[in-house]
């Protein structure tokens, strides 16, 4: 009734026809058994009408693998497609990532009508239109931060806070004003401005792209010193949403300097004096800038005297100091401590209201 198979007791001792010898090599253990395709029903299921003697286990066959892996390979095929028609047919495209555009960039230096006035550099800030201005990054105030169409109030006052911590490197750091140091505002830079930044710094030229003066203050140390580390500040800032993905702030500052001329071989200190900058910014954030804390400086404009109309500002400024004067042919007067809309000439006349008073 078994067939071929094996009694579950094992094989019998004494078999005839040299059994012994025939099932030698073949081990059959419980899990032999168990794992049989064919199995005796009990005595009581074989007492059924019609009843056969083994019954089939359940198992992997040929036939029916196959017909799993074609169920599980249309699957997956239907898978695939469903998501090449979806990915085509997304009615929400992702938006192509815009490049940031080159800074347009004016300096104008303005040249004194007189001789510079030089003295203390307390007594000139008191004596000069900056006599009421905030000192250092605290004259760079906020507006009150509303949220607008398509950013959150926490998103226009990160932008705020960006244009501020640029203004702070590129105008009032000390290592940046005479130190040379360009990374603290490179840093704060778009990457796709980061090659333009780089070109104004190695090789300035007034071009209206490439002037290291228009992305940061900056004087030559091997002729002008600090006289007072307390920079002069006054100015407004303001944020407008100019677009579903991006904002803009506009800075209004004026910074005024007291300088005096830099000491070389052990000379005495000279007299200090005033150099006044009011710079004009343009700055775009998009949301990546916002997460990154970087900006996209858009045009730069400065007006920044006292300096000669002939001297070449767009590597490092050059202010005349205590006692010097300009060279003739000078155009009208410019006050750089005055709001409002500011001069395209390329080179002004510095007011002698924005000197201090003798």
């Amino acid at each position: 009734m078994a067939g071929r198979g094996d009694p579950p007791e094992g094989t019998p001792e004494g078999l005839p026809g040299g059994g012994e010898d025939e099932y030698r090599s073949v081990v059959f253990d419980e899990s032999f058994v168990r794992a049989a395709r064919l199995q005796e029903y009990s005595a009581q299921e074989r007492m059924a009408d019609h009843a056969r003697a083994v019954r089939s286990l359940p198992g992997w066959s040929r036939r029916n693998g196959s017909k799993q892996f074609l169920v599980l390979l249309l699957l997956v095929a239907i898978a695939f497609g469903t998501a090449v028609y979806l990915g085509v047919r997304h009615p929400y495209q992702t938006p192509a990532t815009k490049q940031a555009e080159p800074l347009r960039i004016t300096v104008i230096p303005l040249a004194p009508q007189g001789p510079v006035p030089g003295g203390d550099a307390a007594q000139l800030f008191a004596r000069s239109p900056a006599a009421h201005f905030r000192v250092g990054a605290s004259g760079i105030s906020f507006p009150g931060a509303r949220p607008t169409r398509n950013f959150s109030e926490s998103q226009v006052m990160t932008a705020l806070t960006i244009a501020k911590d640029y203004l702070v490197q590129s105008s009032l750091d000390p290592d940046v004003l005479t130190g040379g140091a360009v990374r603290p505002v490179r840093l704060l830079l778009d990457p796709d401005q980061q090659m333009q930044f780089d070109r104004s710094m190695s090789t300035p030229v007034a071009d209206g792209h490439h002037a290291a003066t228009g992305w940061l203050v900056r004087f030559d140390p091997a002729k002008v010193a600090l006289a007072d580390p307390e920079v002069r500040v006054r100015g407004t800032l303001r944020i407008a949403e100019v677009g579903p993905d991006a904002l803009e702030v506009t800075s209004d500052h004026t910074f005024a300097y007291a300088l005096r001329p830099a000491v070389t071989n052990g000379a005495k200190a000279g007299e200090a004096s005033l150099f006044t900058v009011r710079r004009e910014l343009r700055l775009r954030f998009d949301r990546d800038d916002l997460r990154q804390h970087r900006a996209e400086l858009m045009v730069s404009s400065v007006q920044a005297g006292p300096q000669a109309c002939s001297d070449d500002a767009s590597g490092t400024l050059r202010p005349l100091l205590a006692g010097q004067r300009a060279g003739a042919g000078a155009p009208a007067g410019t006050d750089p401590y005055a709001t409002g809309q500011t001069t395209g000439a390329l080179c002004g006349s510095l007011s002698p209201s924005a000197q201090p008073t003798p």
